[in-house]
């Protein structure tokens, strides 16, 4: 599992490489050219370099020389000048005694840029903020219009590596090669949508060197969540596996808890039971074949308070509990999740209505003596945060890490990319699924997933972790047929079971 830094965390592990790991700069950028041409197509034949005067301009020149090694015709764009020092130097007087062509790109009236198979981009790194100007600003500017497929070392040139924000104009890379961990502007937006296909490569930093920098961002990749999926025995039975309650439901909104419910069965659980208003419990009667149902007192179409005395008796013969899809907004649901949380021993997953019941008395959680689990998307998180949305947006990892800290709670974050948070602040920010999962009820998908996984999962943060990545998967395994505009919910619940097998993405 690869860690997610700061542009500061990626020096100070640079600089310990060498210090402590006795690998020289030169090296390092030695083995980052290497891994760039280990990501080219060996049918190119013509390629083209913009180099900075930076090490992402050193990346350029060593990547520049392994082309022509391999029988590329490589051409060189200087597009900040020859003022090169250090590690850089040293390639650029490497590669200038090459027979390949450099160009000073302001002194270049025209470039035949499609002429090429390859445009790599060696401009910036991740040490750049500020407005983008001049011969570089061109120089991106005619990457981009070009139809040309772009790979960016390191980071795309032009996005700031702790923000994800945009320098003025940035490189829209088809491909992304960044080395020893991910960087935090890779993975958010609007950074994330300029680098294409992102792939970190190994580049011989010691992984010791990483591991005590103590980085609390981490990016979920397959091996690990392979590594935390529950195994069954075969001797036993569907106790087990976890006996879930999921409580909501009003009139109107039946498919949110019906949709939680088969997620959550269709996730491993053993027994599922729907706690829903007597006056929709018909409909779900019908809908639902595999959950039970619970019919309880309502109120105007939705759960009435006077039912909490019936789920607080019987809340603690459950392992799990959901509350909230499809609930209603109503001074009902907040009596009730109020009450839960006071007398509630197992894990409390709380999304959807429950979370605006929640927002509306931030106090339940301090009163509340079992493990909680928050699902929010952005708008909600603002509602219970008190952050204004734009915030939320621009700062997902430290509201995140501050909310979940402060109030003991494992916090899912949804949205592209969904960030789980665990009560310590260790993150996890996962990069699968699609934008077809912006529809309504995949949030009630993923509700009903954890659930189920909260029951056999050491804890709640693995529960959250592997949750959402299967959640993200299931919904990449689905657009293959359905494609993003058409996805559903449905959709996704049918493809969790090819999820759990973990097939290649």
């Amino acid at each position: 599992m690869f860690k997610v830094c700061t542009s500061e965390q990626m020096r100070e592990i640079d600089r310990l490489a060498g210090e402590l790991g006795g690998i020289p700069p030169v090296v390092l950028m030695e083995n980052a050219a290497i891994s760039c041409v280990e990501e080219i197509n060996s049918e190119v034949k013509k390629a083209v370099i913009f180099c900075g005067k930076g090490n992402n301009g050193g990346d350029g020149f060593a990547i520049a020389r392994h082309l022509y090694n391999r029988g590329v015709e490589v051409s060189i764009y200087l597009v900040c000048g020859t003022d090169f020092k250090g590690d850089a130097l040293i390639n650029y007087e490497i590669i200038s005694k090459y027979p390949i062509d450099i160009y000073e790109f302001d002194e270049a009236e025209f470039i035949d840029i499609n002429r090429y198979d390859i445009i790599i981009d060696a401009i910036f790194g991740t040490g750049i903020s500020g407005e983008i100007y001049g011969a570089a600003h061109n120089a991106i500017e005619l990457i981009n219009t070009s139809n040309v497929y772009t790979m960016s070392v390191d980071i795309p040139s032009g996005v700031n590596a702790d923000n994800g924000q945009i320098c003025g104009i940035c490189v829209k890379a088809d491909k992304t090669v960044t080395f020893a961990a991910y960087k935090h502007g890779q993975l958010l937006f609007p950074g994330a949508d300029f680098c294409g296909e992102l792939v970190v490569k190994n580049i011989s930093i010691p992984e010791y060197i990483i591991s005590d920098r103590n980085i609390n961002i981490n990016v979920s990749d397959k091996s690990y969540v392979k590594s935390i999926i529950p195994v069954r025995n075969k001797n036993s039975h569907k106790g087990d596996y976890g006996k879930i309650l999921i409580i909501g439901g009003s009139v109107g909104l039946s498919g949110a808890v019906c949709l939680a419910a088969n997620a959550c069965i269709k996730s491993g659980a053993g027994l599922v039971t729907v706690a829903v208003p007597d006056v929709i419990n018909n409909i779900i009667e019908e809908k639902l074949t595999e959950p039970m149902s619970m019919a309880l007192s309502s109120r105007d179409g939705h759960l009435d308070k006077s039912c909490a005395d019936v789920l607080k008796n019987k809340i603690n013969d459950f392992d799990v509990c959901l509350i909230g899809p499809g609930a209603g907004r109503s001074e009902d649901i907040v009596y009730i999740l109020r009450e839960i949380l006071r007398t509630s021993e197992i894990p409390v997953i709380i999304d959807a209505d429950g979370l605006w019941a929640l927002s509306q008395n931030q106090e339940m959680l301090q009163e509340c003596r079992c493990n909680v689990v928050l699902t929010p998307h952005e708008m909600e998180m603002s509602r219970i945060c008190g952050y204004e949305l734009e915030y939320v947006a621009d700062n997902r990892l430290y509201v995140s890490e501050r909310y979940a800290t402060e109030n003991g709670v494992t916090l899912i974050l949804k949205g592209p990319h969904t960030v789980v948070t665990s009560v310590a602040g260790e993150q996890y920010i996962n990069i699968n699924g699609n934008c077809g999962m912006a529809t309504g009820g995949s949030g009630d998908v993923l509700a009903g997933m954890i659930a189920a996984l909260c029951a056999v999962c050491e804890n709640e943060t693995q529960a959250a972790v592997l949750g959402v990545y299967l959640h993200g998967l299931s919904a990449d395994i689905a657009v293959k047929k359905t494609g993003e505009i058409s996805l559903v919910a449905g959709d996704i619940i049918e493809h969790i079971a090819n999820a759990l097998k973990l097939p290649v993405e």
